[in-house]
This record gives C-alpha cells, sequence and structure tokens, in this order.
C-alpha cells in the first residue's frame, strides 16, 4: 500500500514538472485587435459602400518551430455570402528571422513587407490588404488571422496566382500555425 502510494506520488510530481517545462506555444498576436474582439474600422475596406482606411494591423509572433524556414500569413472571412468564404490578405515568403509586420504592411507594391516577402491576389483582386466589408445587417463576421510556420524557404506560385492555390501551398508546406479571430459587423 505505501509502494504504490509513494509511486502515485512520484508520477504526480513528475507529471506537473513536465507541465511547467513545456516549451513556450506558437503565437501570433496584435496590438491593434483583441483576440475575439471587435476589429476597429480603419482596418475597414474603402470599396463595395465600405469607408475605412484600408489599413493591415500591426502583427507580432514568437516561438515559432525551431525548423521554420519561412512563414506565410493569411486573413479569411468563412462568413462572407459567397459559397467559399473571402480571403482578405495573404502573404508568402516571409523570412524566418522576421516576427513582426507594421501597420499597413499591405499596402499595394510590397513595400511595406519584409524583403522577398510577396503579396497573393486577394478576393477584391488586388496583391494588397483587403479590408473588412461585410454586408450591412449581416451578424458579425468572423475574421481569421492565421500565420504558419512552414519547412520551406520560399513558396513558388505563378505571378496570378489565387489565395486557393496559395492556401493549398501553405498547407502542404506547414509545420505550425499559430491564429486569432477578430470580428466586424456593420
Amino acid at each position: 500500500m505505501k509502494i504504490s502510494v509513494f509511486i502515485c506520488a512520484g508520477v504526480s510530481l513528475l507529471a506537473s514538472s513536465l507541465l511547467t517545462v513545456q516549451a513556450k506555444e506558437f503565437s501570433l498576436t496584435s496590438p491593434d485587435i483583441t483576440p475575439n474582439g471587435t476589429i476597429p474600422t480603419r482596418f475597414e475596406a474603402n470599396t463595395f459602400g465600405c469607408h475605412g482606411e484600408n489599413r493591415s494591423p500591426e502583427l507580432n509572433w514568437s516561438d515559432a518551430p525551431a525548423d521554420t524556414q519561412s512563414f506565410a500569413l493569411t486573413v479569411y472571412d468563412p462568413d462572407a455570402p459567397t459559397g467559399s468564404g473571402w480571403w482578405h490578405w495573404m502573404v508568402l515568403n516571409i523570412p524566418a528571422n522576421v516576427h513582426h509586420l507594421p501597420a499597413n504592411a499591405g499596402a499595394v507594391g510590397d513595400n511595406g513587407l519584409p524583403k522577398g516577402a510577396t503579396q497573393v491576389r486577394t478576393d477584391y483582386g488586388v496583391k494588397a490588404w483587403g479590408g473588412t466589408c461585410p454586408p450591412v445587417g449581416d451578424k458579425p463576421h468572423r475574421y481569421i488571422f492565421t500565420l504558419y510556420a512552414l519547412k520551406a524557404s520560399a513558396l513558388e506560385l505563378p505571378t496570378d496566382a489565387t489565395a486557393a492555390l496559395g492556401g493549398f501551398m501553405i498547407n502542404a508546406n506547414a509545420l505550425a500555425k499559430a491564429s486569432f479571430t477578430g470580428y466586424y459587423g456593420r
């Protein structure tokens, strides 16, 4: 009886020690958007009847897997009334040593992105951030910001690639992902 109590106590102590030693989890954050909170109006598109600033938010990440060769970022609205959702932003080939995108990095022309990173054409038809703009009266839409740690140093896509093709290549090379969701309605 004493031996089994001693063994159970030892296993319990070992388990709690292992939990406190675990590595930090890969994470994506934004000082501009609170997870599960409302996205500020300045990130709204300036098209389709929306009148925001169409600026991408600042993003930060940490604790990616050690063997990460590059990153890719997506912003997706699964609630868009299209039957397939709406791609608002996709950035490929973010170097592995980068852990931050400044506000408005998603401007047209890739000038706000780290050297080597490139944007994929979104459902707005441009290679740039496309802000929030759900239909008036819809329940607030979910905007899912996801950063992928990739096992490839670069993803080679045609210059006219769609976000669906970009998503396929990202998922085929993903080591890990970190995400948060913001909400926006009009």
